[in-house]
Parts: structure tokens; sequence; C-alpha cells
């Protein structure tokens, strides 16, 4: 399978050194789930898009500190570009702010969350356990670095993990779009540097409880091995 990887953002400069840049977070994970995977790589937050839809089998999109709602050119881009993928029923995963694109480009709507930013190592219930998340669990634990969410979800759309915080942590919009609000990609020692880097914007509740929930280990491994099997069989 060749997967497009498209990077909505770059790590902090003062993260670099230590946690590298979010490419080599998806390289180093990815490559332990499935080594014959070919990756290609388009910064699309630099304006960096495929020449064609059909030059990748499926996409898969990283985080963004911007909101799906910011008037950028590239956002633009990116949306017009997920919905090609969609009217071609291309194979697509977004991570984060490509969950939250997802509803959008579709018809959804995204907003601020009035519980505030959600951070750290979320605990995650499945309402539909799909073939493709194998082994099954009941609940997941999953990195989450967010202050919107999704909170009307696109038409068609069918809600496949949720919590209190976060009732739409998983969505997938017919056979070949799945959306997801976690990021697997990230360590919980990432996680915590970028809390720390954020600590002014984040209410002091939120913050320690995020704080307190890393000492969890976090199923980012297995949801990504889920995630590569639904871009699989829905190629």
């Amino acid at each position: 399978m060749k997967l497009g990887i498209l990077l909505c953002d770059h790590v902090q400069p003062a993260l670099q050194e230590e946690f590298a840049d979010y490419q080599e977070m998806f390289a180093q994970l990815l490559s332990q789930c499935d080594s014959t995977i070919e990756l290609y790589y388009y910064c699309v937050v630099d304006g960096v898009f495929p020449e064609d839809i059909d030059v990748c089998d499926a996409y898969m999109t990283s985080g963004s500190k911007a909101s799906v709602n910011d008037d950028l050119p590239w956002i633009n881009a990116l949306e017009r570009f997920v919905w090609q993928l969609f009217l071609a029923k291309k194979s697509f995963v977004g991570i984060c702010f490509g969950h939250q694109l997802i509803a959008k480009t579709l018809g959804g709507k995204v907003a601020r969350s009035d519980k505030g930013w959600g951070v750290g190592v979320a605990t995650t219930k499945i309402h539909s356990q799909e073939a493709w998340m194998d082994p099954a669990k009941k609940t997941i634990k999953l990195v989450v670095s967010h202050q919107e969410q999704i909170y009307q979800l696109p038409p068609q759309a069918e809600v496949l993990m949720g919590n209190d915080f976060c009732p739409y942590a998983m969505i997938q919009v017919g056979k070949h779009f799945v959306g997801l609000q976690g990021h697997p990609e990230f360590s919980c020692d990432y996680a915590k540097a970028i809390m720390q880097s954020r600590k002014a914007i984040i209410s002091e509740e939120n913050y320690n409880q995020g704080l307190k929930s890393l000492v969890q280990s976090a199923d980012g491994k297995l949801v990504m091995a889920w995630l590569l099997s639904f871009l699989k069989q829905a190629i």
C-alpha cells in the first residue's frame, strides 16, 4: 500500500531536537505496525500537495495547531482535496485536525469545546466493534491534545468511539473515511512537553488531570494498526 501522510503542522522548534518532527513520529510508528507500507509525505501546511489523488492508495493526516475554521489558503486547499477523496471513494484517515476536517468538509460542525482543552491520556469507549479493530477491545487509552471538537456530525456519520468529554472521538463516514480525535503517533513524553508549552492557556483542572493521566500506557500502536487495517480493506 502506498500511503500519503498529509502533514498539517510542524513540531515546535524548541522541541524538535528531542522529539523530531511529525514526519518522523509517523514514520517510526507506521514502520512498527507494517514495514511493507510505502510512505509518502506532503507538507500541506507549507502548500505541498499530491499532484493527483491517485499517486497514493490511501491518505492520512497529522494534527495541527490550526483550527479547521481558520480561513487559510492551505486549509481551504486541503478541504477541497478531502472532498475530492470523498467523491472518488479513496481511503482516508483524519487524525485530530483531520478528524475535524472530515466533519466540516462533509457538512458537520466544529467549535471550541466548553469543556476546555482535552489533554493527557483519555479513556474512550468503543461503541461499534468493527472487523478491522482486531484484536478487539472494549475501551482504548490514547493521547489527546485538542481545544476544538466536532459538535454536529456530518450526514451518514457513524460514531465508533466516544466518552463524556469527547462524544465523537472516532467516526466513520461510508466505507472509506474514518476520523480519530486522539493521537496514536504521540508519546506520553511528547504529550507532556506540549502540555507544558501551553500551560498558560489550559485550565488548571484540565492541566493537572492531564499530567496525572500520563502515567498510563497509551494504545497508540494498537490503534494505528487498526487504522492501517481499515485503510487496506477500504482500498
